[in-house]
Parts: structure tokens; C-alpha cells; sequence
């Protein structure tokens, strides 16, 4: 493809985006097909010759696109957003076209400096203290385990790196029964072993039990375990319950352990402060992650991972082969001793569009309109008949269900729900997800599109109702 070529068909791809996310609404939000229907749709064998982009992009709108589930809909309620804007875009956009490989700082020096500023910019509007330096990691799944691996290391001397399990350490990491699965699959990753992950109740909120962590903290250190790290969260998937953190950072001082807090989707509203209560005690943390691909209107991937010890981190993950030394590497962030992976993209420069376009300002005003919305539907399911709240709703994620008038049997009610969502789900209008509280069937309705307002919101609600014929 030509310089001339690629400038046609980029403009003609960039139309398509801007009448894409005009006219997102008018498609279904996930498709009605079955598994398989894309696949048999494609080749069984790559081409053995190239072929023109006429072709290649009308199969993207004839086979791609009829299955694709549209994340930034107006009516896409489920799971938590993964958050997206226009400035985000054309930052992306540029990041690729630059196609950087921003591993160390002689790679890209405006890459690794961007970040820096970025992550600092982070850190001060969501207000943790300046002692926190910050690096851009894929995702909080592996943010945490980077924590883990920084904790394994602080506590073992970095012997572990070394030389490995002695089989001696018996180290144990503690979380809520309400904690992201992302903590099972990094205890294990990290060689701790699934049978040494705590699980801590939690009070009726969902909330993790501080007085039973302790408890748990010193039985284990009493019967020859090494207690080592907590994994707390500040807005649980399941239904945004805050952990006490400043409990949680209380014991964890006490008793020696990394405290690692992951605020994947809610952390963002940090940058409110009316809501920095759900993150006090967070100055006393090892590792803090939030996702501004979920909340703060920047695509998927950028995670913003905070440590308090720098040095815990790198000496944890660095690697010094010779094809890599620089004269510069005293002096600057080589992010790829910051985390798992060697190669890294560009993530910042989108970070960078997306927070100069808002302002921090407008980023609060949005997550306000947000939170706003999530308490209007809150409202609308406490004074439905026929609708149950199910969780308290510090934010804009509404955890209800069906509970007609006479039915009480939990089975039948975990049904009428699942059927519920399903004929919700199956008519291409809406999105929602479920999970269980309590082990009780429940619907989750998040209300953080980058581009919700009032009246999308209000358009939801009616197709909830005009569905729910036990609510009306």
C-alpha cells in the first residue's frame, strides 16, 4: 500500500468511525448469532496472494461487524464499562501509526517522559500522596500480580528471584469473598498456590471484615504460615462494595504485610473529593491500581499502577542483558523493569488527549453525571413494585431483581430472574450482566458510558419495565 493509498483509504476508515459512533444506537447491542457463524464465514486458509482493501473492508462490515458486540452503546449496561472518547481515539490512532516500541527511554524518550508526567498527573487527582510513582500497566489483573510478585520478593529478600521456592516460605495472601477472580489466577501465577488464598467474609454490604482478616492473620502466623500480602478493593465487582481500607492498612502495618488496593473500576471517581472516604487509609498502601480504561473515557488498554516503593518494584522485575544497557539508565524510568512484559506500547500519549480535552474539571462533571444517573435508577427500583434492591448503591452500578408480590422460594426466584435477563439480553435493545450476592440470582445496571445522559438512562429504565411484567 502506497502513501497515496493508505491517505484514501485512512480518510474513508475515519468516516466510517465518526458515522459509526454517531449512529451507534441504531445497531443491535449484541449481536443474535450463534458460535460459529463468523468462523465458517472466513477461509479455511490464508490467501496465498494479496488482496485489495475494497474487499478486505467490505468483509469487515458484512462478516466482522454483524459480530461484534457494541461496548460504547447508549444501552450497553453490563459488566463495567470499558471506557472510550473520541480524543482516545485519534491519540490511539497516532500511538500506532508512530508504531513505537516504548520499552526503555533511548527507545522513546517522549514515551517514557509522557508517562512519567502522566501517571504523576494521575496520582495527584485522585489524591495519593507524592511519595506514590506510577507506571502504566495492561490491565489491574496484572497490576496485581506484579504486586504479588513485589510483595513475594520485598518479604523473601528477593531470594525467591534468585534461587526460588525453598518450600519453606508457606506464604498466605488474604481477600474478600467479593474480590475480583483476577486474585485467584495471580496466586497461582505466582506460585503461592490456590489452597493459600484466604478468603475473608464480609459484613452486610459486601464489605470485607476487617476483625475476621486479622483473626485469619494470626491463626495462619500461629500455625507456621507467613502471612504476606492483602489484596482489598474499592468497588467489588459484584456490586461496588468499599473495603475499610484504613482498617485494612491499620492490620497490614501491624503485622508486616503488603497491602495492595485494587480499585480497578471505581477509582477514577477519586478524583471527586467528596468520594475520597472510600479511599482513606490509601496513603498507607504498598501498590494501588485503577483502570481509566473502564471509567475515565480511555480505550482499552491503560491500567495506572501506583507504588509507594519504587525500588521494591524494579528489583523485583529488572533485567540488565547487555543489548539493553544505555548511558541514560541511571537517569531515567526504563518501564521495562516495571512489570512483566518487555514490549511496550505507547498507552500514554491517548491518556494525554483524553486529559487535556476534558480537564480534570470536566472528567469530575461527567463522573458526577454518572453517579447521578446510578441513583435515579436506584430510585426507580425502590419505588417499583414487584423490583428488590439488592446492594447499597455508593455509586452507579444498581445491583436488583424481580420479587413478585407471594414469591419467596429463592429457586424460583433465581429463574424468573435468569429469564428475565435473558429476554432482556436476546432482544438486541439493551445489555445487562448478572452475578450473585448472597448466592441470590442478580441483575447488575452500570450507568458510565462516556456519553450517558439522562435520557439514554430513561430509555433503559422503560425497556426494563415494559419486560418486567412482575414490576408493573
Amino acid at each position: 500500500m502506497t502513501p497515496e493509498e493508505f491517505r484514501t483509504h485512512a480518510h474513508r476508515l475515519v468516516d466510517w468511525m465518526a458515522d459509526y459512533l454517531g449512529n451507534i444506537g441504531s445497531y443491535p447491542v449484541k449481536p443474535g448469532i450463534k458460535p460459529g457463524d463468523i468462523k465458517k464465514q472466513l477461509p479455511l486458509q490464508a490467501p496465498e496472494g494479496g488482496e485489495s482493501f475494497e474487499a478486505i473492508f467490505s468483509d469487515f462490515n458484512n462478516i466482522i461487524l454483524p459480530g461484534m458486540t457494541h461496548w460504547q452503546h447508549p444501552q450497553f449496561y453490563a459488566y463495567f464499562p470499558s471506557g472510550s472518547s473520541e480524543p482516545s481515539i485519534l491519540g490511539e490512532m497516532l500511538a500506532t501509526t508512530l508504531g513505537a516500541q516504548c520499552m526503555i527511554w533511548l527507545t522513546s524518550p517522549s514515551a517514557e517522559e509522557l508517562e512519567e508526567r502522566m501517571m504523576e498527573w494521575l496520582r495527584d487527582a485522585i489524591g495519593l500522596p507524592k511519595t506514590f510513582t506510577g507506571v502504566i500497566q495492561d490491565s489491574s489483573s496484572s497490576a496485581t500480580l506484579v504486586a504479588l510478585l513485589s510483595a513475594r520478593e520485598w518479604k523473601s529478600g528477593y531470594a525467591i528471584n534468585q534461587s526460588g521456592f525453598t518450600g519453606k516460605e508457606k506464604f498466605r495472601v488474604y481477600t474478600s469473598t467479593q474480590a475480583h477472580s483476577s486474585v485467584d489466577k495471580d496466586v497461582r501465577i505466582a506460585g503461592f498456590g490456590i489452597d493459600n488464598l484466604v478468603k475473608i467474609g464480609t459484613d452486610k454490604n459486601y464489605a470485607m471484615n476487617p476483625a475476621e482478616l486479622e483473626a485469619a492473620i494470626i491463626r495462619d502466623r500461629e500455625n507456621g504460615f507467613t502471612p504476606l500480602c492483602v489484596v482489598s478493593t474499592i468497588g467489588t465487582t459484584s456490586s461496588t462494595a468499599i473495603d475499610p481500607i484504613a482498617a485494612i492498612s491499620d492490620i497490614c502495618t501491624k503485622h508486616g504485610l503488603w497491602h495492595h488496593i485494587d480499585a480497578s473500576y471505581a477509582g477514577s471517581a477519586l478524583i471527586l473529593p467528596e468520594m475520597r472516604w472510600m479511599s482513606e487509609g490509601a496513603e498507607r498502601c504498598d501498590s494501588f491500581v485503577f483502570n481509566p480504561h473502564k471509567w475515565m473515557f480511555t480505550n482499552f488498554d491503560c491500567s495506572a499502577y501506583f507504588v509507594r516503593d519504587k525500588q521494591a518494584l524494579v528489583n523485583t522485575f529488572s533485567i540488565m542483558p547487555e543489548y539493553l544497557k544505555t548511558p541514560e539508565d541511571r537517569l531515567v524510568n526504563n518501564y521495562r523493569d516495571w512489570g512483566v512484559p518487555l514490549g511496550r506500547r505507547f498507552r500514554a500519549l491517548k491518556l494525554w488527549f483524553v486529559v487535556r480535552s476534558y480537564g480534570v474539571e470536566g472528567m469530575r462533571q461527567r463522573l458526577r453525571d454518572h453517579i447521578a444517573y446510578g441513583q435515579w435508577v436506584k430510585e426507580q427500583v425502590e419505588s417499583t413494585p414487584g423490583l428488590e434492591l439488592m446492594a447499597p448503591v455508593p455509586l452507579n452500578l444498581v445491583c436488583f431483581r424481580l420479587h413478585p408480590e407471594g414469591v419467596n422460594d429463592e429457586a424460583r426466584l433465581d429463574e424468573i430472574n435468569s429469564s428475565f435477563i435473558q429476554t432482556l439480553n436476546s432482544s438486541g435493545k439493551i445489555l445487562l450482566t448478572q452475578t450473585r450476592l448472597d448466592n441470590k440470582f442478580v441483575i447488575r445496571f452500570v450507568a458510565g458510558q462516556t456519553h450517558a445522559t439522562l435520557e439514554t438512562i430513561k430509555k433503559g429504565w422503560a425497556l426494563i419495565q415494559a419486560s418486567a411484567p412482575h414490576s408493573r
